[in-house]
């Protein structure tokens, strides 16, 4: 997302106990990996050859023997997982495979992990999925075959004593590959003059992927547990963003609109995540059309 001064210091192959991220090519995982470089150990998604990830080790999370040398090599103390499918038409037209990878895997790593190493899940708004605003309390409604997944996954992580589920809205900030995540999807396919269609009653709670990073390690490196909410000062509308997005990136605004309904898949509408928390960790990130930052990322390729 944005371009600041990442401080040097030991190589974190050479650290004791680092933290292991699990899908460091997701959005989130991206900017937790640029971040904090000195600080985790980045493992990509299987398959993503983007040159920005190249020398990142791939997941094998399908080989138990994979997920427990990897433990024994780094022997960390915390586990961030950001590893998950998030295409929602590819989990509905194969909800097998959806499972698999966003269940199953996961599932290889809790029964492989040691009972002091901490587990960090980081889930999504898409457990909820009727109009409405959320909390931590607020019972998951998922619409849709990724939604169903998530909720799957969650269930398993807080049987884990000691684990943390963070739910998150929208995250805009770079990819590995400068085509995914609604930044640089809608840089790509405006700059190629592609077609885009935008979802005109979606309201999301929409934060900058670093700010986000930044709130999610901070939760890691807590003893915090349970689930827990990161939310944005107010939901901003899919039109909204794009309208926003476009501006900074000095692109002309051209896509067509479609209602939720209209959509092909289950889409979700006005979801908006709040925390019923009030310490440090529950204050809500600025949205991404509020915020004052002035600086855009840089196109990733």
């Amino acid at each position: 997302m944005f371009n600041r001064m990442i401080t040097q210091g030991t190589p974190v192959s050479l650290m004791r106990h680092p933290i292991l991220l699990f899908g460091a090519t997701s959005i989130l995982g991206f900017s937790l990996a640029r971040l904090f470089r000195n600080t985790v150990v980045p493992f990509s998604s299987p398959g993503n050859n983007s040159t920005a990830v190249q020398e990142w080790a791939s997941l094998h999370l399908e080989n138990p023997q994979w997920i427990k040398n990897v433990f024994s090599q780094y022997e960390p103390q915390v586990l961030l997982y950001c590893h998950a499918v998030c295409d929602v038409p590819k989990c509905e037209a194969d909800p097998k495979w959806a499972y698999e990878v966003n269940v199953g895997h996961l599932n290889r790593v809790l029964k492989t992990m040691s009972p002091t190493l901490r587990m960090v899940y980081a889930s999504s708004d898409h457990v909820f999925g009727g109009d409405g605003t959320y909390d931590e309390c607020s019972p998951p409604c998922p619409i849709s075959v990724y939604g169903k997944t998530r909720v799957e996954a969650e269930r398993l992580v807080c049987e884990r004593a000691g684990s943390l589920v963070i739910r998150t809205g929208l995250a805009i900030g770079p990819s590995p590959n400068g085509r995914t995540g609604h930044l640089d999807w809608l840089r790509y396919r405006t700059q190629r003059k592609l077609p885009i269609t935008i979802v005109d009653d979606e309201l999301r709670s929409v934060v900058w992927a670093e700010d986000l990073a930044r709130r999610v390690m901070a939760l890691a490196r807590s003893r915090t547990t349970g689930i827990r909410h990161i939310a944005a000062t107010q939901p901003v509308s899919r039109i909204e963003l794009a309208h926003y997005l476009l501006k900074r990136l000095g692109l002309e605004a051209r896509f067509h609109c479609e209602s939720r309904h209209q959509r092909t898949v289950p889409h979700l509408g006005h979801v908006e995540i709040t925390s019923r928390y009030r310490d440090e960790f529950a204050q809500p990130l600025q949205n991404v059309v509020d915020s004052q930052n002035t600086m855009l990322c840089e196109e990733v390729i």
